[in-house]
């Protein structure tokens, strides 16, 4: 399969953890190009090693992962993060000194030569999230979590990636901005952006993307198409999640 047909994602049999403990075991996914995907389970599943694997940040012990076809398998995570696959992480870690803009430009440190894919990438960002516009001087310390969180999405994109990962957008904010950054993921799904999403809250999962697959002791327990589960997906959450 050449690189321009590949999935944004593909995961098969990866076996990874930390010291000698493995959380993830034979664990195999996918991301077709173009698709939103939830990796949903209870805490200590493993969801959050997926992501972190796939940027290179957990060194796997068995498997494969490849990014639009590219083995990323053994890269380290700066050149996995030069526009392969880019990671919004659990509670965003901002640079809360520094500017909004100052924090998206961040992003495209690798791009900095090229100064109208920056300047392109910024104007998206923005259009994307209006409010950061007026707002790009302002010390992102000062920012309530919601607009943190649409930097911290900003930030990724403007590293341009072929792949999303986010690790709970939603933890810690107001349900108005869950809604405002559902909808913006939303967005970026309708125009063709490859998603992989690691989200506690199940009925945004649903909403926000196509399939799902289900994290239980480190093993994929199932994999569903996000519209055979129900709005709120109640099944699911009793099955799996309590």
């Amino acid at each position: 399969m050449s690189a321009g047909t590949a999935p944004a994602l593909t995961i098969a049999g990866l076996h990874a953890g930390y010291g000698r403990y493995d959380v993830l075991r034979d664990v195999s996914l996918t991301v077709a190009r173009g698709e939103a995907v939830a990796v949903l389970g209870p805490n200590g599943a493993g969801k959050t090693t997926v992501l972190r694997s796939i940027m290179g940040l957990v060194k796997h012990r068995r498997g494969r992962i490849e990014v639009g076809g590219l083995d990323v398998s053994r890269l380290p995570a700066h050149k996995v993060a030069r526009g392969t696959a880019a990671l919004v992480p659990e509670g965003r870690r901002l640079f809360v000194d520094q500017s909004i803009e100052d924090n998206l430009l961040l992003g495209a440190f690798h791009l900095r030569r090229d100064r109208q894919r920056v300047a392109e990438l910024l104007e998206s960002v923005y259009a994307l999230f209006p409010v950061l516009h007026g707002a790009r001087r302002r010390r992102a310390g000062a920012l309530s979590g919601g607009q943190q969180q649409m930097v911290a999405i900003g930030r990724m994109l403007m590293s341009d990636p072929k792949l999303l990962l986010l690790d709970e957008p939603s933890l810690g904010l107001a349900p108005i901005a869950i809604g405002e950054v559902a909808e913006a993921l939303e967005m970026l799904r309708e125009q063709g952006r490859s998603i992989l999403v690691v989200e506690q809250r199940v009925d945004l999962a649903l909403r926000m993307c196509d399939r799902v697959y289900v994290l239980a002791g480190g093993e994929v327990a199932l994999e569903e198409r996000a519209s055979a589960l129900g709005a709120d997906g109640r099944a699911l959450i009793d099955a799996y999640l309590g």
